[in-house]
């Protein structure tokens, strides 16, 4: 699949949000409210964020991800990073390129290492391609997410240095 990343632009706005609430609406893989709002899509997933990319394919927008610090001061070297994919582009390779984007943008940006806070332990798929990127669990919040269909499930804190 052949395509382009590229920082965000306001005329994308609308096709993220249709991606975030594909995604956010299943209550499945995110902490965000079920029934966000479109400004609460662009407030938490464009404005908050040091920077907000779109993988787009002759003006179809196919995933999305930011980067923004971990934490404030003394832990702003550690990146951390969302990523959303539209479920017609799913398996085709976006969601590795978005990573691997992301951290070439992190290292750009003078960040060391690049952390995801709250992994949800039945997302299989991107655990596993999160690990194959090599991010290493490095920690679990027991009974973290109050899944949709399956309950109270576990939550990973997954964390990777990057090359310097």
């Amino acid at each position: 699949m052949n395509f382009t990343i590229r920082p965000i632009e306001p005329p994308d706005y609308d096709a993220v949000w249709q991606i975030f609430h594909s995604i956010v609406s299943q209550g499945e893989t995110y902490a965000y409210a079920p029934d966000s709002s479109p400004q609460d899509a662009i407030h938490h997933w464009i404005e908050v964020p040091l920077a907000t990319y779109v993988a787009e394919q002759d003006g179809t927008i196919l995933g999305t991800y930011y980067l923004k610090p971990n934490q404030p001061g003394l832990g702003d070297h550690v990146a951390n990073c969302g990523y959303m994919v539209a479920a017609a582009a799913r398996g085709q390779g976006v969601a590795t390129a978005l990573c691997k984007h992301s951290q070439s943008e992190a290292l750009r940006l003078g960040f060391w290492a690049i952390q995801f806070n709250f992994v949800v332990s039945t997302n299989e798929r991107a655990i596993t391609l999160w690990q194959r990127l090599g991010f290493t669990i490095v920690g679990t919040i027991p009974k973290g997410f109050r899944h949709a269909s399956k309950g109270l499930v576990d939550v990973y804190i997954m964390y990777k240095q990057l090359e310097q």
